[in-house]
This record gives C-alpha cells, structure tokens and sequence, in this order.
C-alpha cells in the first residue's frame, strides 16, 4: 500500500506501521528472533563494505565532529533524566536508562538488570525509535530537500558470485563469533567489522544488493511495530506519552549539535544531520543509504554514542544497585 501511495521507504514504513496498527488493535504478534538478526548483519555487511582506505583516510577529519558526541551525551543526560524521574514520576534507575539513546534491546536489558521497570523502557525506546525514524525522512525531504530515491545498490543478478558468498559469509561469521565473544549489537558490529576487513582487503568492492537491503528494511520495520504488542491505555498515557514529549527535547538536541558540525564546516548538512539523529543504528543505516549520506561519517558517529552508552551502562548499575542497598533499611534484631 506505501508504494502504491508513492509513500517514502515503502519497504520500511509499510511493515512497521501494519505492524504497529495490528499490536494497537490487540493482535498477539511475536518477532521471528533469527530472521530479524539476519536483517540486521545486512546492513552491519553494507557499512563494512562501505570502509575503504579512502574512507580511513579521512578519520582525522572526523576527529573533532566525533570528540562532540560525549558531551551531546551529558546534554542528554542532563535533560533526559530529570525529566523522566521528576516530571514522569519514574524511580532513577528506569529514567536514566529511559533517556539514553542506546540500542533498545540493549537499554531494556541493562535497565532490567539494574532494576528498572521493563515495560516503561520498552514502550519509551520504541516510541524513540518509531517517531524519529517517521520524522527523519519528512526532515530530509521537506525541509533539506534530499530525495529518498537513491540507490540501494546493484541487483544481485549483477554482482559478482564470488563477491556475494564472501558477504554471506561476512554476514554470519561475524554475527556468531561476535555473540560469541559478548559484543555489543553483535548482529551488526560482528558483520561490520567482516565485511570491513574483506573490503580493505580487496576482496568485495560494492554493497549487498538491493533485494537484500530492501529484506533488511522489511523485517526491521515489522520489529518496530511488534514492541508494542500487549501495550494497554494505561502505559499509552503514561509511557507512550512520556516518549513522544522525550523525543521532542532529544530532537531540540540532536539540531542543536547538526546546526555546529554544519556552521562550523565539518560536516555537509545531510551527514550532520544523521550523524547526531537520535534514532536506532539500523535505522539510521537505511536512511543514509537511501538518501545517499556518507556512510563512514555517519556510523562512526553513532557507533561512538553506542560504545559510550554501553560502556557506561554497566557503570551506572552498579551505582544503582549499590544506592538501593544503602537506602534499604536495616532488619530489627531478633529477640533473645
């Protein structure tokens, strides 16, 4: 039905928001764990095959945009946290975790292991993640006038055979020994970092073809819409609202730190804008393939704010757990 209408990304918002309607409507609908992991190493093999020396070379040039995203984080921080404990009523625990902008499964488990309330992180990170991916593509065209009618790549009955096994392979080599290993969002960095190898060896030199990218775009889209199975008025009230006001102060943000990189001449509007867009790796992924962004820029940017928010999860558990047990009061003596 979105590419019937002419709609922007058919292949994305058309499943999310089916799937997003479904769940809203009370349909028990589950995700299909393998074949959305395998979505994910699409896009984790298509940033990889994307680092090339030229793209290596240009690293310095990055340096400073990048050296902003710790304190676009504190920024975060100091706003998303407050917000969420003393305006929303949320214990510290779920608010900090609630206003990070890490991936959401990621966020949801750290938070759950820390204490926090599962189903506030989940409804809040999902409403982060929907709105900014539905807002980012009107930005672009409406405002930025970019087109979304890029290339995705070349079909895969053009590509050479022994490029593309050495993708497949890329592809689940990396997302296994990555889970293996504890990687963080090991079904994209484990592929990355693959295909990145095999591309500065000279071993693939373009993509995954368009039929692959567009599978990606679908199954992450469905993912989406099926956080929000199950989600009664209450939370829609409470946590769904919470989010969609969050996202509006992260938006505040993340146009502030673009409107720097912009001014200041480190980055051309488009790539400084999805660089510091708040939404989901994969997503923001998709989007600078389609709108035809500089990859490299864009995903060091966010793999930097991911690394940081989950090196600095652990951190904060800690301190929330070891706070809950300092204010928890001491048992009564037992009687003699």
């Amino acid at each position: 039905m979105f590419q019937i209408l002419g709609l922007p990304l058919p292949f994305l918002f058309g499943p999310m928001f089916a799937s997003l309607l479904a769940a809203l409507s009370g349909v028990r609908l589950r995700g299909i764990g393998p074949v959305s992991k395998a979505a994910r190493t699409v896009l984790g093999v298509a940033v990889g095959a994307s680092i090339t020396p030229a793209v290596l070379m240009q690293l310095p040039n990055m340096a400073l945009s990048v050296a902003l995203v710790p304190l676009y984080l504190l920024m975060i921080a100091a706003v998303g946290v407050p917000f969420f404990h003393r305006v929303c009523g949320l214990d510290r625990v779920t608010a900090y975790y609630s206003a990070m902008p890490g991936g959401l499964q990621d966020m949801v488990i750290f938070g759950a292991e820390a204490g926090g309330n599962i189903r506030a992180l989940s409804l809040i990170h999902a409403t982060r993640v929907l709105l900014i991916v539905s807002i980012a593509p009107l930005i672009l065209t409406g405002l930025m006038d970019v087109s979304l009618d890029g290339p995705l790549g070349a079909g895969a009955a053009t590509l050479p055979a022994h490029e593309l096994l050495i993708m497949v392979a890329a592809a689940l080599i990396g997302w296994q020994v990555g889970e293996r290993v504890g990687l963080f969002g090991a079904t994209i960095i484990g592929p990355l970092i693959a295909a990145a190898v095999c591309s500065l060896a000279g071993l693939i030199h373009s993509r995954p073809p368009a039929e692959a990218i567009l599978f990606a775009q679908f199954f992450i889209g469905t993912g989406i819409g099926v956080g929000y199975v199950g989600v009664t008025l209450k939370e829609l009230r409470n946590f769904v609202a919470s989010g969609v006001f969050y996202v509006v102060l992260l938006s505040v943000l993340a146009i502030l730190f673009s409107e720097i990189v912009v001014l200041t001449g480190l980055a051309p509007p488009l790539d400084g804008f999805l660089a510091f867009a708040p939404g989901g790796q994969a997503e923001m992924t998709v989007l600078a393939i389609i709108a035809g962004a500089d990859l490299g820029y864009v995903v060091v940017h966010h793999l930097t704010r991911l690394v940081l928010v989950i090196l600095g999860a652990p951190f904060f558990a800690g301190y929330f757990t070891r706070q809950k047990k300092d204010s928890a009061p001491s048992s009564p003596p037992e009687d003699a």
